[in-house]
């Protein structure tokens, strides 16, 4: 299928300056096309992967990726969809985030492939070689006022005497525009794509180097993705749902996944997955059979995590979740990782004063399982105690220390929703 197409088919496609013609040229010959990312942070977060998943799409379909690394319009931020000023941070601070997205960006784009090899490009490389004058004389008379302060962004800051902003921040859509056509003339980039935020970047982009060089290019938006209950996708309780492991834990990462409700499901995986769409509709149609086996979305949380973190890390978080959800696992081929992984998803608690063997009752009272020894014996009593996957049914019971997963670790399971790990160091 035509690149284009693929793009509006699997949903990165909201708006573009001139869709025929794009398609057109996209038919006909390899498109450089990039996405700029402000790297405010050290790791990217689901928020960002829609238009870096269409910059993959367009690498799998011949085409050519730029990652653009906003070194030097980080400095300044973008004020699109923002209601008050964002704060500055340094250019050591913009280096160092760089650095931590650069990994994150080889999950999705291959930058050694031959002549559609992605590349990854810093503006602060060109924007800092550039006085203030120069900016002034060579790109400020091609930008008008009026059309800037007609934003909507813009007009409701200005509007708002608590808010307003800053000449810096005006001046944004100038460094985005020049960022476009350093990459038209030194990369024959061509597109430029971003969230639908970014339109009125991008057709000023546009329309700078229609009006200095004449050259042919394109720009293309994605659209805000919200969930079927009209939230932001994206964001938690608990905030934005990263790429980092330190940030978002695989576990937590593959659960935000798993967790998709059903109307949203097939459109995520369009979205966040490299699966061909007949694929996609084999899923959906086994799913749809029998929704109450969540098919679609344990297809859609294994495919995102193994991108992100790798397949290795997400049949672990697999098997960790069936330690959790299923009384039935069988322990056997439980590793260290997975171990690891659960102690931090889970109440946990040291067991260094536990002498094995040891009484069950007193187990499941320093493991933090039960709140006393009384607790503990009406837990068994009524019997809801597993113990490693085993049921307890004798409160005289030992635990001996053989008995430990990975020679140091217990999972106490009471009842079908409370669920706790111990373990000796």
């Amino acid at each position: 299928m035509n690149a284009f197409e693929v793009l509006r088919e699997r949903g990165y496609f909201e708006w573009c300056t001139n869709e025929e013609r794009l398609a057109q040229v996209m038919n006909e010959e390899m498109v450089t096309a990039y996405v700029g990312f402000d790297p405010t942070a050290d790791s990217l977060h689901v928020g960002h992967l829609i238009p870096l998943m269409a910059l993959g799409w367009l690498q799998k379909l011949g085409h050519r990726p730029i990652a653009l690394a906003g070194g030097g319009t980080g400095l300044i931020g973008d004020p699109s969809g923002k209601s008050k000023e964002r704060n500055l941070i340094t250019l050591e601070a913009v280096q160092h985030n760089i650095e931590g997205v650069k990994v994150q960006l080889k999950k999705f784009l291959n930058f050694d492939c031959g002549k559609n090899s992605a590349l990854l490009l810093n503006n602060y490389d060109w924007l800092s070689k550039m006085t203030f004058l120069e900016v002034l004389h060579d790109v400020g008379k091609y930008f008008s006022i009026n059309n800037l302060i007609a934003r909507e962004y813009i007009r409701s800051r200005l509007e708002d005497p608590s808010k307003g902003i800053s000449y810096t921040e005006f001046s944004y859509v100038l460094l985005q525009a020049m960022d476009f056509k350093y990459l038209n003339e030194h990369y024959d980039c061509r597109l430029q794509m971003g969230g639908n935020d970014q339109q009125g970047n991008l057709l000023a982009g546009s329309d700078y180097i229609r009006r200095t060089n004449g050259a042919e290019v394109f720009g293309l938006t994605q659209p805000l993705l919200l969930t079927s209950s009209g939230t932001k996708f994206g964001k938690t309780e608990a905030g934005a749902v990263w790429l980092d492991a330190e940030k978002t834990s695989p576990y937590k990462f593959y659960q935000f996944w798993f967790n998709t409700d059903d109307r949203d499901v097939e459109k995520l995986l369009k979205l966040y997955t490299f699966l061909p769409i007949d694929e996609i509709n084999a899923i959906m149609n086994e799913h749809n059979a029998r929704p109450e086996n969540r098919i679609a979305q344990k297809k859609l949380a294994l495919e995102v995590t193994s991108t992100v973190h790798s397949r290795e890390i997400a049949e672990k978080v697999i098997t960790a979740s069936e330690i959790l959800f299923n009384p039935k696992i069988d322990f056997a081929g439980v590793d260290d990782t997975t171990c690891d992984m659960l102690k931090n998803e889970v109440p946990y608690a040291k067991l260094d004063d536990v002498k094995f063997p040891s009484g069950v009752v007193n187990v499941l009272a320093s493991s933090g399982a039960c709140e006393s020894n009384g607790e503990a014996k009406r837990a068994i009593r009524q019997g809801g105690v597993s113990i490693n996957g085993v049921k307890i049914s004798d409160e005289k019971a030992e635990i001996t220390e053989d008995m430990l997963i990975c020679k140091k670790y217990l999972f106490v399971r009471i009842g079908r929703k409370k669920f706790n790990m111990a373990g000796i160091e």
